[in-house]
């Protein structure tokens, strides 16, 4: 059995400045608005490449913010993006601190061996930017 994450949802109050983001900082390719105008409901899937997991940013009017739970509540605290190596790491996260961006963490070595830095994206997402890494599973 073959298994993987074919797209992750992301609720987002500003579809296109989200889209904007992720497509600057992350080099992904945008499908075209989707609109259902019964429900009002839109989304982008934002490709990494083809057959690669894509990331589906979804605005629906009704659904609540609740920013200070963000990252820290159950559900997705988080997701990590392989930017290269650690000077990709660095580079990226100097760009996105440069560019206004929160950088949550430091480039740094964690506990379990990741390389990584955290940013915010601008609706307050911790973002992982993390070099390849391999890991030995048991």
């Amino acid at each position: 059995m073959n298994i993987k994450i074919e797209h992750i949802g992301l609720w987002v109050d500003n579809l296109e400045l989200m889209r904007t983001f992720y497509c600057t900082y992350f080099g992904l390719d945008s499908s075209d608005l989707y609109l259902n105008p019964t429900t009002t409901f839109s989304s982008y899937f934002l490709t990494f490449g083809l057959g690669n997991t894509r990331l589906e940013l979804m605005h629906r009017p009704d659904i609540l913010e609740e920013p200070d739970k963000r990252g820290f509540s159950k559900g997705i605290a988080h997701f990590a993006l392989t930017v290269g190596d650690k000077d990709a790491v660095h580079l990226l996260t100097e760009r996105l601190r440069t560019d206004g961006y929160t950088i949550a963490s430091e480039p740094r070595t964690t506990g379990d061996g990741y390389y990584e830095s955290v940013v915010l994206d601008p609706e307050g997402n911790y973002v992982e930017l993390a070099a390849a890494h391999l890991i030995a599973y048991a």
